[in-house]
């Protein structure tokens, strides 16, 4: 698995990001209905908003955000902050 890196400036529960990373892993099931470019968009949701996280494992804040819209569909977005850092990983996402 590789991940892809974009320039996206975004504020998240209170943080500045300036990029996003994005995992392949989606790609092994969801590639057919989900690409980069639809995550960008999902992503670009998040934007101005607090959202508590899932779990914590170290430096990193895992969160599952549920029922993002975009074109009449609806999608999950799993995602994480790592403290300390100005970026959003998202490790998967795939329609609902």
């Amino acid at each position: 698995m590789h991940r892809r890196e974009y320039q996206l400036e975004l504020t998240i529960n209170g943080r500045k990001i300036d990029r996003v990373i994005i995992d392949s892993h989606y790609e092994e099931r969801h590639g057919d209905s989900i690409n980069d470019e639809l995550i960008l968009r999902l992503v670009k949701q998040l934007d101005g908003k607090r959202f508590e996280p899932e779990k914590e494992l170290g430096p990193y804040e895992y969160f599952a955000t549920d029922k993002l819209a975009l074109d009449d569909k609806y999608y999950k977005l799993v995602w994480l902050l790592e403290k300390e850092k100005m970026y959003v990983g998202v490790v998967n996402a795939y329609r609902r």
